[in-house]
C-alpha cells in the first residue's frame, strides 16, 4: 500500500494538492495529513506568557486544526466515494521541514504531495518558502501542484536528463507505476549540443529504459540554449501533463533551488512537477 505524506496549512492550494493526489493515486493508499503549527503558537506575543498559557494556546490551535482537517477529509470522501484510502491525521507543534523529515523516515513515505505555494500565496514566487525547503531537503520524491491546477490524467510525461545521474530504483519505480497505470508515454529530453559521448551516459540511458518498462518511451535531443525556455516550450509543444526532474548535486535543478530568491527561477511549470531526490544531504 502506497504511503503518501500531505503537508497542509489548510489553504486552498494545499486543498487542491490533496484533491490532485486523491485523483492520481486512486488505488488504496495511506494518506498522512500533516499540519505543523509551531509558527501559530510561538511569536513575540508568547515570549513572556507563563507556561500554562502557552500550553493552553497549543491545545486550542491543535484542536482547531484537527477540526478543520477532519472537515477536509469528509469533503474528500464525498468527492471520491469509490476510494478506499486510509487517512491518518498528524498535528504537531513543530516546524514543517523537521516534521516532514521525521515522518518520511518513520513511515517510509513513498511521496510527498503539496502545493507550490501555501497560505501566503505570493504570486511573484514560483515556490513558497516551505515548499522550497521541502524540495531541497526532504529525502523522498516530492510532487508539487500549481495553484488552481485542475486534475488531468497524466498521459504525457517529460523527463529532462543529462544521463549523468546514476538513477535510484525506488524513485524511478514511482514514475514507472504512473506510466503503467495510466498508459502514459515518457519523453526523455537531453539538452546538449553533443551526443551521448561517455560510457556513463550510455549505461544510465539503458538503466532508464529498463526501469521505465513501457513501450511508449521516446528519446529527444535539443541543442542547448536557455534550458528553462526549452523546458517551457517543450511542455507546451508536447502537451505535457507531468514534469519529472531529478535533483542531485551539481544538477541544473539544484543550482536553481540554491538561488537566494527563487522568483528568479524562469522555470515556472503550470503543470504538476515531480522531483526525485538522488542524494542524501548532511
Amino acid at each position: 500500500m502506497r504511503k503518501i505524506a500531505l503537508p497542509t496549512d489548510l489553504s486552498d492550494n494545499s486543498k487542491n494538492a490533496f484533491e490532485y493526489a486523491m485523483s492520481l493515486f486512486n488505488e488504496s493508499s495511506v494518506f498522512y495529513i500533516l499540519h505543523a503549527y509551531a509558527d501559530a503558537v510561538f511569536s513575540s506575543d508568547t515570549l513572556n506568557l507563563p507556561n500554562e498559557e502557552v500550553e493552553l494556546k497549543k491545545r486550542k490551535v491543535r484542536e482547531n486544526c484537527e477540526i478543520e482537517i477532519h472537515k477536509l477529509i469528509d469533503e474528500m470522501r464525498e468527492k471520491f466515494p469509490e476510494s478506499n484510502h486510509q487517512f491518518k491525521v498528524m498535528t504537531n507543534c513543530g516546524y514543517l521541514l523537521q516534521e516532514i523529515n521525521q515522518l518520511v523516515d518513520a513511515e517510509n513515505i513513498d511521496v510527498v504531495v503539496m502545493g507550490t505555494r501555501g497560505k501566503t500565496n505570493d504570486r511573484n514566487l514560483t515556490f513558497g518558502s516551505n515548499t522550497l525547503q521541502v524540495l531541497k531537503q526532504v529525502q523522498c520524491p516530492v510532487l508539487c501542484i500549481p495553484e488552481n491546477y485542475v486534475y488531468q490524467t497524466p498521459k504525457k510525461i517529460l523527463f529532462p536528463t543529462n544521463y549523468m545521474v546514476p538513477y535510484q530504483k525506488r524513485e524511478l519505480k514511482l514514475v514507472d507505476e504512473i506510466c503503467s497505470y495510466y498508459g502514459a508515454e515518457v519523453n526523455v529530453l537531453y539538452v546538449s549540443n553533443f551526443g551521448l559521448i561517455s560510457k556513463r551516459q550510455k549505461i544510465n540511458q539503458e538503466f532508464l529504459k529498463k526501469q521505465l518498462d513501457t513501450d511508449s518511451i521516446h528519446f529527444h535531443q535539443i541543442e542547448e540554449s536557455s534550458k528553462t525556455n526549452i523546458f517551457n516550450e517543450t511542455i507546451d509543444k508536447m502537451e505535457i501533463d507531468l514534469l519529472v526532474m531529478v535533483n542531485t548535486r551539481h544538477s541544473f535543478l539544484e543550482a536553481q533551488l540554491e538561488k537566494s530568491t527563487i522568483d528568479k527561477l524562469s522555470l515556472k511549470p503550470k503543470i504538476p512537477f515531480l522531483i526525485l531526490q538522488n542524494f542524501r544531504r548532511n
